[in-house]
């Protein structure tokens, strides 16, 4: 074949890549048509005085995308919260941990978005990344909203309300979809981690919210074989869709490559950004499937992948675990009392 024959071919090869490749990217280098944010580059629970943290910092992605961190006074957690809003609905994913105090924030930040489009009221739809108590606190506190400018429309953490809400016809394979007025989102059941772990792609600005199934820190892993499959989805899913960030509900990674914080770390001075991008999915599918089925504890540069169960525990993380659950089972019982 002459070096003209071979070049052609070589140029038809290309052309020959599957589209999906081409359609998550951009032409040029001028942020695509993608609305564009900013994510903060220090959060307050960095700091540890409690007095100066709010309970819960908002931070403006842009005027209408909104993250919020529960503070690390309330809740070593310190779990994120999202509020995206549309041109007829509004959506808040998740509620929060115990001693949140959600509400007055919330009605806040709303009203101000309220007030600055010269609204004078918008429906809030109320959903989860999953049913783990870290995300699910504030849902008593916020099914009892009053407020006639926000009414909310709420939906359990549960798979089968979630499939009838969203629109996935068979779960955990097929996409679930809503329009919050011209800002549309599809929903990814992801299960693994817990068994109703989703995950949200919102199509305005190409933010991928990824629940506990990845952010910088420990990914738990409960059931591997459908953790393999739902990080292998995520990757399918996102292979024709441009990625700008993959965001967690958490950060638990030091700034520090391949270190994190211990559990029950309230102040982290020297954080890693929230952010990822899809190269930290592409790595994590990688990791999973360099297992080869048996699931192990595996530290890479920015999150480490920690199957759950005490047959993968030190003694001393053990004994740490077994008291945690008392503590926790304790507190569960006192909630669900009030």
């Amino acid at each position: 074949m002459s070096k003209v024959s071979l070049a052609l071919a070589s140029f038809a090869a290309v052309l020959c890549l599957p589209l999906s490749s081409a359609l998550a990217q951009f032409p040029q280098p001028n942020g695509g048509d993608l609305e564009r944010g900013t994510l903060p580059t220090h959060w307050f629970s960095q700091q540890a005085k409690c007095m100066e943290i709010p309970e819960w910092q908002v931070h403006e992605y842009n005027a209408d995308f909104y993250l919020l961190r529960q503070s690390p006074c309330t809740d070593y957690e310190k779990p994120f919260i999202f509020l995206l809003f549309g041109k007829d609905k509004a959506m808040l994913i998740d509620t929060g941990s115990r001693n949140g105090n959600l509400v007055p924030t919330l009605e806040l930040t709303i009203k101000n978005w309220l007030a600055r489009n010269h609204r004078a009221s918008i429906p809030l739809i109320v959903t989860h990344t999953h049913e783990h108590e870290d995300h699910t606190w504030g849902d008593k506190a916020i099914q009892a909203i009053s407020d006639p400018a926000i009414p909310v429309t709420f939906i359990p953490s549960e798979v089968e309300a979630t499939k009838k809400f969203f629109g996935i016809a068979t779960w955990p394979t097929d996409i679930g979809h809503i329009d919050l007025g011209e800002r549309p989102i599809d929903m990814i059941p992801i299960p693994g981690h817990s068994a109703v772990s989703l995950a949200f792609y919102d199509h305005k600005t190409g933010v991928l919210l990824a629940g506990d199934t990845l952010y910088p820190g420990r990914l738990y892993v409960k059931d591997f074989p459908a953790f393999q499959a739902s990080v292998e989805r995520l990757v399918k899913f996102t292979a024709d869709k441009p990625i700008a960030h993959i965001l967690g509900n958490h950060i638990e990674q030091s700034s520090t490559p391949f270190l994190d914080y211990p559990v029950g770390t309230m102040y982290q001075p020297n954080e890693h950004e929230l952010a990822l991008s899809r190269g930290s999915l592409l790595e994590l599918d990688d990791a999973v499937h360099s297992m080869h089925g048996t699931p192990k504890r595996l530290a890479l540069r920015d999150f480490s992948v920690w199957p759950t169960g005490t047959a993968f525990m030190t003694p001393q993380e053990e004994e740490r675990y077994t008291k945690h659950v008392k503590e926790e089972r304790e507190k569960m019982w006192d909630h669900t009392q009030q």
